[in-house]
């Protein structure tokens, strides 16, 4: 009981793999790590308290749940990450695998395997993506890349593929990708989990003294470095910023990179408790549109595919994978100094292209293929986000807690050792495979269906008459709303189609659908109605229970045509009817309107006058109009010039 809450009291903060307790660390041993992962039942995880912008998965109050992938070999830190997990086409190709009866594979396998499909697939975060308003990855299709790559691996007969697999089966499953710890200050059935990709290849090949190389990694909590405002958050030249990491995710035109220090800050929470979080020294997002809308891959990949197509949106798409390309590479160049003297590095970029992008080769290149601190994520991603980085970074380095029952865990492994103990579970009944008659109704219903959807009569009894189609057909599989033919063009309300049916097909008018009508009921206007009567009529009343059928009284064809004729008479004179009340409408709505202008004229002019009697103006009248509203200057001004040209007649008519 001690023990246990000795236990609990190491537990109430996050464990961080950096900043352990003095106590846990100085008891830690290394178990028996297994030669593949644990099928863990429900484990608990403790996380880092995270940067101030994101909030922490885990209460401060007790350590959080955890949810592995035993198909996989992953664990997640929350159930959300097991869903987007289950949701990626990583675990649909290992699905797939299982179905074929082979092996699963990892993700760095199955990154080489998707090859130049140059599109990522660590799938579309969920809509509180800051910086995503036309992917919701929503659009393009989820098996896209997946359904790619198995049409690939299904025409592939390259030997060098064949060798590759062959290399691969030998492999076999691999490492885990934790490092289980267990020490006497916590429960018995309790280990703590560390991802193997955080020592580098020496520290593994040395997995016996790994224990101390954790402890040489303990590093105390201090300020964080000072950076530069106005410079993209760099640090300021001489500043020591400590064992840092580069992360970085490339994918489907999204960039983010993060230089991150390991050790952590501390600081208070408004309840006056310590908090510790992550320190980001410098972090940079990008995002062009380079994926193609609804159909998936980069323009590039088409091109290479298809050749260069020559649509604005394909210009569009190769100018920003050039423009993402040199704002990448120009971001890795001035953040050399500090990817250079990073502990490790930690990158994800999938499909040809991206590789390229960021280990060239090119001119001045900052990431080295074959540098040994280079990492893949081992647990599966999102959209390549400043806010995913942080999640990335926070899974990484926070320590897993799995509590297991070995008693479950014994009884787990005995059937593998013992084939005896080995109880044969029920059998999974096998499908049961239709039979002659149901595969050629089946056949009949893929033919007759589009038949009777494009009014395609003859076509549709020469069917019918060939392949000798019974009266009671139904389609198989059934329609509860539509199960017959009939049915389905009452429906459609296609009046050639019913009446065909019913006169030359020989079809059953009495047939009920799951809701108990007939085909009748189903018909949705005059035409169609009548079209049965007219059946009726033909067939005559020995043919069919019509009443049962709910068929009116027969009509002739003569009847319903001279009633067609005349609906179509009635309905000629209603429109011409109509249109002579709009014309006499509009014509009384004009006149009105002609009648109110004029009295409004009348008004303006005064009562009794008329255009033609408008008074005569003289021409002081028309000099004061002229000089109404001009200033006394101007004034003065206009009246010299109209007395100069007055006297200038003067003179000339005296000459005359």
């Amino acid at each position: 009981m001690a023990q246990t809450q000795k236990g609990e009291s190491l537990l109430q903060r996050p464990l961080y793999v950096f900043d352990l307790p003095e106590e846990l660390l100085a008891t830690l041993t290394l178990k028996d790590q297994p030669e593949r992962p644990l099928q863990e039942t429900r484990p608990q995880i403790p996380a880092l308290a995270n940067a101030p912008s994101e909030k922490s998965d885990a209460d401060d109050s007790g350590p959080a749940k955890a949810t592995s992938c035993s198909l996989c070999g992953l664990s997640f830190a929350s159930l959300a990450d097991q869903r987007s997990h289950v949701r990626s086409d990583l675990h649909a190709y290992n699905l797939k695998q299982k179905i074929k009866g082979a092996k699963p594979v990892g993700e760095t396998e199955f990154e080489k395997l998707i090859g130049d499909l140059d599109e990522s697939l660590s799938g579309s975060e969920s809509s509180e993506s800051e910086d995503d308003q036309d992917e919701g990855d929503g659009n393009r299709p989820k098996d896209s890349t997946l359904s790619a790559l198995l049409k690939k691996q299904a025409k592939i007969t390259d030997p060098e593929f064949d060798e590759f697999a062959s290399r691969t089966k030998q492999r076999g499953p691999g490492k885990p990708p934790l490092l289980w710890f267990t020490s006497p200050s916590i429960p018995d059935n309790m280990s703590l989990g560390v991802y193997r990709a955080l020592f580098s290849n020496a520290e593994q090949e040395q997995e016996a003294h790994i224990v101390d190389t954790l402890r040489k990694k303990q590093l105390s909590p201090k300020q964080p470095p000072k950076v530069k405002a106005n410079e993209g958050g760099l640090p300021l030249p001489g500043t020591d910023i400590g064992p840092h990491y580069f992360l970085c995710m490339i994918g489907g035109g999204h960039f983010a990179a993060m230089v991150v220090a390991l050790a952590p800050k501390t600081g208070k929470k408004h309840t006056g408790l310590d908090e510790r979080s992550a320190t980001v020294i410098a972090h940079k997002t990008f995002h062009r549109y380079t994926t193609r809308r609804k159909q998936g891959g980069s323009q590039s990949a088409n091109d290479n595919a298809k050749g260069n197509a020559h649509s604005a949106g394909s210009s569009i798409r190769r100018y920003n994978e050039t423009a993402l390309i040199n704002e990448v590479r120009e971001l890795l160049s001035s953040w050399k100094s500090m990817i250079d003297t990073a502990e490790l590095i930690f990158v994800r970029a999938t499909g040809a292209t991206n590789r390229r992008t960021l280990f060239g080769p090119y001119e001045g290149q900052v990431l080295n293929q074959k540098d040994l601190r280079n990492r893949g994520f081992p647990f599966s991603t999102r959209r390549a986000t400043q806010k995913e980085l942080m999640r990335a970074f926070i899974e990484l380095t926070r320590v897993k807690q799995s509590t297991i029952d070995e008693v479950a865990l014994a009884a787990l492994n005995a059937p593998q050792n013992d084939t005896s103990a080995v109880t044969p579970g029920p059998a999974k009944p096998k499908p049961q495979k239709p039979t002659k008659e149901e595969e050629a109704a089946a056949l009949h219903t893929s033919q007759i269906v589009p038949l009777i959807k494009r009014s395609k009569v003859p076509a549709l009894l020469n069917y019918l008459k060939t392949n000798s189609i019974p009266s009671t057909f139904t389609f198989l599989p059934s329609n509860y709303h539509t199960p017959t033919p009939l049915h389905l063009g009452a429906s459609l309300n296609s009046a050639p189609i019913i009446l065909a049916l019913l006169t030359k097909a020989g079809a059953d008018p009495t047939l009920r659908n799951d809701d108990a009508r007939t085909p009748f009921a189903l018909a949705g206007d005059r035409a169609t109605r009548d079209a049965f009567r007219v059946a009726r009529a033909e067939l005559g009343e020995s043919a069919w229970d019509w009443e049962t059928a709910e068929v009116p009284a027969a009509m002739s064809k003569a009847e319903a045509e001279k009633r067609d004729a005349q609906e179509k008479t009635e309905k000629a004179a209603e429109n011409q009817a109509e249109s002579e009340r709009r014309k006499a409408e509009t014509e009384r709505v004009r006149k009105e309107s002609e009648a109110e202008e004029a009295k409004k004229r009348d008004q303006r002019l005064g009562k009794g006058k008329s255009l033609g009697a408008l008074p005569v103006k003289t021409g002081a009248d028309l000099r004061e109009e002229e000089m109404r509203g001009l200033t006394p200057e101007a004034r003065a001004r206009m009246e010299r010039e109209r007395r100069a040209r007055a006297a200038e007649e003067r003179f000339k008519r005296m000459r005359g």
